[in-house]
Parts: C-alpha cells; sequence; structure tokens
C-alpha cells in the first residue's frame, strides 16, 4: 500500500512541475513512428544553434507518460540539445501511444526504445544519441544501451528500477507461471510484465555497455532501494553514482535543478 501511495504521489508532483515552454528559437515537432503495439507519440525539440546536435532520448517510468519528463526536455534543449520525450507503447496513464498496460512489458518497452533509436540514429541532424531514463526508463534504457552500444554515446539513469525483477519474481505462483492480470502499485497489468521480468538477470547484461554513465538515486527512495544502484556501479566499467540526500522515487525542487544541471554537464563532458 505504501508503494502505491508513493507512486500515485510522485505521478501527480511530475505532472504538475511539468509544463510546455516553447522557449524562443526552440522548434517543437510531435513525430510518430512504428512501435511495439502500433503508433509510437514523442515530442522532438530541436534548440536555436546550428545542426548536428546531440540528441537526447529521455523514457518515463511505470504508469507514467513523457508529460512527467517534459521539463527535463525543456531545460536540456534550453541548454542546445535536441531531446526526443516520448511515450511507450502501453507505458501509462496519458499516453498517447497505441497499446494497454495489460500488452506492455520491459521488453515491449525496449522495443519500442529501439525503435526510437534506430529512427534517428542515422539523421544528420544529429551527430550523437544519448540516453536518459527514470525508474523503469531506466531499467529500459540500460536494457537497450547494452544490446547496441555502439548507438549510445553516454546514458543517464535516475533511480533505474533494477528492483522490478526481484518484486516480479515475489508475485509468481508456486510454478513460476503468472496469473492473467495482476495489480502492481494499484495499476493492473497482464501476466507477459511478469513473464518477461523474470526471463532475464538484467546485471548479466547491462556490463556490455562499456560507455559512461551517470546514475542518481535518493537515499530514502522506498520503491527502489538504493542498494540496486550500487551493485549497477559495480557491475558497470564506466559509471558515477550521485546520492541524493533526501530524496525520494522522483526528485523534487532544488533537487530536481540539481538533477538536471548534473546531467547537462554529464552529456556536455561526453559529447563525442
Amino acid at each position: 500500500m505504501l508503494k502505491r501511495i508513493m507512486a500515485i504521489a510522485i505521478a501527480i508532483i511530475s505532472m504538475l512541475i511539468s509544463k510546455y515552454t516553447k522557449a524562443e528559437g526552440i522548434d517543437m515537432t510531435e513525430i510518430i513512428i512504428q512501435g511495439s503495439m502500433g503508433k509510437l507519440y514523442g515530442i522532438l525539440q530541436l534548440p536555436g544553434a546550428e545542426t548536428p546536435y546531440p540528441l537526447i532520448i529521455l523514457s518515463h517510468g511505470f504508469g507514467g507518460s513523457h508529460a512527467g519528463n517534459q521539463d527535463y526536455a525543456d531545460y536540456f534543449t534550453s541548454q542546445g540539445f535536441a531531446t526526443l520525450n516520448f511515450d511507450f507503447c502501453g507505458g501509462g496513464f496519458g499516453s498517447k501511444s497505441d497499446g494497454t498496460m495489460l500488452e506492455m512489458s520491459v521488453l515491449t518497452e525496449a522495443e519500442d526504445l529501439n525503435a526510437i533509436i534506430d529512427h534517428f540514429k542515422t539523421d544528420d541532424r544529429f551527430d550523437c544519441i544519448y540516453l536518459w531514463g527514470a525508474s523503469q526508463g531506466g531499467f529500459v534504457s540500460s536494457y537497450v544501451a547494452a544490446r547496441k552500444p555502439e548507438d549510445v554515446a553516454a546514458m543517464v539513469l535516475e533511480f533505474p528500477a533494477f528492483v522490478l525483477q526481484d518484486d516480479a519474481k515475489g508475485r509468481a505462483n508456486p510454478d513460476g507461471s503468472f496469473p492473467d492480470t495482476e495489480s502492481v502499485m494499484g495499476i493492473t497489468i497482464g501476466h507477459r510484465y511478469g513473464e518477461d521480468a523474470v526471463s532475464f538477470d538484467i546485471y548479466d547484461v547491462i556490463g556490455n555497455y562499456k560507455g559512461d554513465v551517470l546514475i542518481l538515486h535518493g537515499d530514502r527512495d522506498g520503491i527502489v532501494l538504493l542498494r540496486y544502484s550500487e551493485r549497477a556501479v559495480d557491475v558497470y566499467e564506466n559509471a558515477e553514482l550521485v546520492v541524493m540526500e533526501g530524496q525520494n522515487h522522483g526528485f523534487i525542487g532544488k533537487a530536481r535543478t540539481e538533477a538536471m544541471e548534473r546531467e547537462t554537464a554529464f552529456f556536455r563532458e561526453h559529447r563525442k
């Protein structure tokens, strides 16, 4: 119950602080491409500087949408980066992409992120691609980066949900199967979610990505304990963990601004 309340509260806070601010000189375009379940919706923002730009692809968390990350996209674009902020198919409340959460899993979301990368990696407006992912979006970003490391110049993960595999194992039936539907943090999902979650070990996968990784994680996170990111840093060859003091599963106030500034500096330092 506590996790459900925290998740709902964080989603509401994210929606409230997110805003569509089209800064002067920034070009904002809605894009539609083919995803795992049909239409995949995103917002592409380009800064006023000359091309090519580095492109940051932002991936939202479980039950969320692009709206929860829009303030990050606006900030990154104001700092000279192109951004693609999108909704996973079946990703969550307020999604403008096709599909439902009954069909969604980390592997369908990985398929979506792969489609986004493949769509933009040959676009000559962009000279490199960075990944940014929060919570389950961080899990999916880390999985995809490990599968196609040559396409990802660097990556930022905010409180990546590496716990979701342990959580799924704890919900499985005694024979290892999953019910047709189940509730996770008050959201109804289908059996594929659990089946896909336990089909591999994320820590066996992520080490294949040799690029630079910045992880930010709150020391009071009650949904994904800090130890999951501490373990990830041990697996990655080139990773830094920033512990956000006093922060839970989602950064608010000055900590959110600090996170944006740290991440912007990281992306600038690692531009190809």
